[in-house]
């Protein structure tokens, strides 16, 4: 299996640098007039920011209906459920985000964003199953060549406050592509034909962009 590398990105994510500017510089002027242990709470908020924000080149897997995972994080959720935005039956996959996690959101699939839905919403833990109807969300509706239908949900966290999408209708995306970004905690729901193979397991860790999770039938 080939693959490919995608390196649209900085390394930092810029949606980060505003934030690590000011930690930078608060930090800075807590190490000139505040005490050394002030001045170092800040400092590892600092390094906290940075890591939020990083945003590492990943190197795409090449191949006829592979799914590669949307985000970095770990599989809560899979099984046969209920697609709401498109009103069918689907195998959906759930991937939480935990503040550790980078936050850049890819395309799981080569296609055209045939559609895109936003719903305002609460802000529940993102890793309970109810997460998914009544948080806040954005939800993508990609259509591949083969004329499959896959729809990727970006779902807000308890602490997430702001979804970011940056892909608009009509668009065309590759796999593996970065369309998005979740603040703080989230996570990111597939739903997939209910013909898709799924090639993970609940508990298993997933790499945005590299980790297979489905493929779909030949």
């Amino acid at each position: 299996m080939s693959s490919k590398v995608i390196d649209e990105q900085p390394i930092i994510a810029r949606e980060g640098w505003p934030f690590l500017a000011i930690s930078v510089l608060v930090s800075s002027l807590a190490s000139i007039y505040a005490p050394v242990w002030v001045a170092l709470v800040f400092w590892v908020l600092s390094v906290f920011v940075l890591q939020f924000f990083r945003d590492p080149v990943r190197s795409i897997p090449q191949g006829e209906g592979l799914i590669v995972a949307p985000a970095d994080g770990r599989v809560i959720w899979t099984g046969i459920t209920h697609d709401p935005f498109l009103d069918r039956n689907a195998i959906k996959v759930s991937i939480f985000m935990n503040v550790f996690n980078v936050h850049s959101n890819r395309s799981p699939v080569d296609g055209v964003v045939a559609n895109i839905w936003y719903r305002a919403g609460s802000f529940l833990n993102a890793d309970l199953d109810k997460a998914s109807e009544q948080n806040e969300r954005n939800a993508l509706h990609l259509q591949t060549a083969s004329g499959e239908d896959i729809t990727c949900v970006q779902v807000a966290g308890l602490i997430a406050r702001r979804i970011l999408c940056y892909v608009q209708k009509r668009d065309s995306v590759e796999s593996g592509q970065r369309f998005g970004f979740i603040r703080f905690g989230s996570r990111v729901d597939v739903y997939l034909p209910t013909t898709a193979k799924i090639e993970v397991e609940l508990g298993n860790k997933t790499v945005g962009g590299e980790s297979i999770i489905a493929q779909l039938a030949s």
